[in-house]
C-alpha cells in the first residue's frame, strides 16, 4: 500500500487512480484533529484494511505530535479499542464525542 498524505487526509490509490482506502481529518486547534471519515474500497473490506490504515493515520499523528479525537464511529471505536498503544495521541475528549457515520461522502480519488 503506497500512503499519499495531503492536508486533511491520507489516502491510498491503486494504479488505476481508484480510491483503495481513506481517512480525513479537520483541525479542531494548532495541536488537535478530529477524524471525521474513514473509507475503504468495497473489494477490500474484511481484509483488515481499515485497522491497517488507521495503523498509519496513528503514526502519522504521533510523528506530527498531533491529537486526536474521532467523529467518525470506526475511528472512534479503534482508537478506544487500542488506547493502550496510542494513548499520547488520543484526546482526552474522545469519551465526548457525538459519534455517526458518514455515508453521503463522495468516494473518488478527484
Amino acid at each position: 500500500m503506497n500512503w499519499k498524505y495531503e492536508n486533511g487526509r491520507i489516502y491510498w490509490v491503486d494504479e488505476k487512480d481508484e480510491l483503495m482506502a481513506e481517512t480525513t481529518y479537520v483541525f479542531r486547534s494548532k495541536a488537535e484533529v478530529n477524524i471525521d471519515y474513514t473509507y475503504v474500497n468495497p473489494l477490500l473490506r474484511g481484509q483488515g484494511v481499515a485497522g491497517k490504515m488507521m495503523e498509519v493515520v496513528a503514526e502519522y499523528l504521533r510523528k506530527n505530535s498531533l491529537k486526536t479525537t474521532a467523529t467518525c464511529s470506526y475511528a472512534n471505536a479503534w482508537l478506544k479499542k487500542n488506547k493502550d498503544l496510542y494513548s499520547d495521541i488520543i484526546s482526552r475528549d474522545i469519551d465526548h464525542e457525538a459519534v455517526s457515520c458518514n455515508i453521503d461522502r463522495k468516494h473518488s480519488s478527484e
